[in-house]
């Protein structure tokens, strides 16, 4: 029997062949891409598989993921759907009621659409818990709402910076209490966690995750057990990161890819703990916090650049950002420019950012892991980021097309579980932005999920990341509805949409459209997963 398989009957996202049918995969490797005749022709033994008309692409990366606290929401408690405080409470009663004697991990409330417009009180949460220790974080996982029962596994919370005697935790009484929650899960529960978000993140057309670790965020034995379920195979391909100051020995330890990922140099805006040039519009009294500065930023680079491997911070507000790029001007007057940006460093979610400063940092080699279901969710002029910055401030995030037209390399991700997996719905919100001219065209919004992921994680190898020959046989296949070109707009030039200039077309991405089914994804060659077709609806 041929040890090549070859994918016929279908439509091949390959860069040059807009006309591409079928695909032969050779030992894990794309070895030619073509039409269905010549394929025949060429490998008369290969396994033949069907697609049916499927649409075939690369698969995708997510660039930034908490994959046992998103597992847990799977099985969990999800507070994403509570419409208002009442329903929250009602949510949380409901759960303790069918899990007696459990630890309450939930995720997902936002006060800022709820009618009420305030979290409840850790007296309401108590009356709720029934005596449970409770932990919900907020949709933002920079607070969380916590019983006394969870206090009282947690008595460094008290008095720390950050905490409230009624309301929600932040801050370093966050983290306290979020490490008190975490080893009151069993090793059980956690690697059952796991497992479910890898299993989902490839029912999603995934084939690699970056897991953004760290002391206050998940532990090191938690990315220690995700790297070894990762290496058994049959699920998506996790790669590390652990966030934390002078910890290479540590990064050794693991076989981290950085020293990056949420490692935090703010907040996040819903939490008002984003560090901000001006204060909060709805707390005037409060600019966010600030908790790494500019020497501390060029210190982490210039030891990460020295020792060979990747540097990353988690940035939102506009004071954070501009720390961030005076920490890597520092960085560069000791270590050169040159040497600076072939370290590859990467900065997760950079909300708040002119031309200027994404000119510089491109000039730096940055890649910007974001997330575009962010402004899918509190974007525009009457959301949560309106809410807390002002309509005019607060319609100016997250600029995808400023960052692209800079030359800052793309890496698309979800920061699961603060919203969820859905790579075609993240390409949508990139698109569609809900700020006129800050979003992107489909073609680079695809090329930010799949090609950017694995850039972002140093493979630069202009390969991975695509369906040529040569290229790893990672991919997924669609079910979709309908194939358009990849530019639809104005932003677009003519080229693109030119039968001559090879641009293959994408599925449909415009808000009314219904978005592709995944039917498999191939990590090199493996498949990891499979739905029959008749299931997809």
């Amino acid at each position: 029997m041929s040890d090549t398989m070859l994918l016929l009957g279908g439509h091949i996202y390959s860069p040059g062949n807009p006309d591409a049918t079928a695909m032969a995969v050779t030992d894990g490797t794309i070895a030619w891409v073509g039409t269905d005749p010549v394929g025949r022709a060429l490998h008369p033994e290969a396994e033949i598989v069907d697609l049916r008309g499927a649409f075939v692409a690369p698969a995708f990366v997510d660039s930034h993921v908490h994959a046992t606290s998103s597992g847990l929401l799977l099985n969990g408690l999800d507070l994403t759907g509570c419409a208002s405080l009442t329903e929250f409470l009602h949510a949380l009663r409901d759960y303790v009621a069918e899990n007696p004697g459990r630890l309450v991990w939930g995720h997902g409330w936002d006060e800022s659409w709820w009618p009420e417009q305030r979290p409840p009180t850790r007296a309401e949460i108590d009356e709720a818990a029934r005596g449970a220790p409770v932990y919900l974080s907020r949709v933002d996982v920079h607070s969380a709402l916590v019983s006394t029962a969870l206090v009282e596994r947690a008595p460094l919370a008290r008095g720390a910076e950050g905490w409230d005697e009624e309301g929600p935790l932040t801050r370093v009484a966050h983290h306290h209490a979020r490490s008190a929650a975490r080893e009151s899960l069993s090793p059980a529960q956690r690697r059952e966690a796991q497992a479910a978000f890898l299993r989902h993140a490839a029912a999603q057309g995934i084939a690699s995750v970056h897991e953004c670790a760290g002391p206050d965020i998940s532990g090191a034995d938690d990315l220690a057990d995700l790297l070894g379920l990762s290496a058994q195979g049959g699920v998506p391909e996790v790669v590390g990161y652990w966030g934390e100051l002078g910890a290479l020995d540590t990064a050794r330890e693991l076989g981290v890819r950085g020293l990056g990922g949420d490692l935090f140099v703010d907040g996040a805006l819903g939490s008002r703990t984003a560090a901000l040039r001006e204060p909060y519009s709805d707390a005037p009294g409060t600019s966010g916090v600030l908790y790494l500065d500019a020497d501390a930023i060029a210190e982490h680079l210039v030891d990460c650049t020295r020792n060979g491997i990747q540097a990353g911070f988690h940035v939102i507000g506009d004071a954070g950002v501009a720390e961030v790029g005076e920490g890597f001007r520092r960085a560069a007057e000791v270590l050169g420019t040159p040497a600076l940006a072939g370290g590859g460093h990467r900065l997760e979610h950079l909300e708040m950012i002119d031309g200027e400063l994404a000119a510089e940092l491109a000039g730096y080699g940055v890649t910007a892991s974001v997330q575009p279901c962010f402004d899918a969710a509190w974007g525009g002029t009457s959301r949560m980021y309106a809410s807390r910055l002002g309509p005019e401030r607060g319609a100016r995030l997250n600029p995808f097309s400023e960052l692209a037209s800079q030359g800052v390399v793309l890496a698309f991700g979800s920061d699961a579980p603060v919203t969820r997996v859905g790579p075609w719905e993240a390409i949508r919100a990139a698109v569609h932005h809900r700020t006129e001219g800050f979003g992107i065209s489909p073609r680079a919004a695809f090329n930010a999920h799949t090609r950017g992921g694995w850039r972002a994680a140093g493979v630069v190898d202009g390969l991975t990341g695509t369906l040529v020959p040569g290229a790893p046989a990672t991919y997924a296949v669609w079910s979709v509805d309908e194939l358009v070109p990849a530019g639809q707009d104005s932003r677009v030039r003519r080229w693109s949409t030119d039968p001559r200039s090879g641009v293959p077309a994408l599925p449909d991405v415009s808000p009314e459209a219904r978005l592709p089914r995944c039917l498999r994804t191939v990590l090199r060659g493996e498949t990891i997963h499979r739905r029959d077709r008749g299931d997809e609806d």
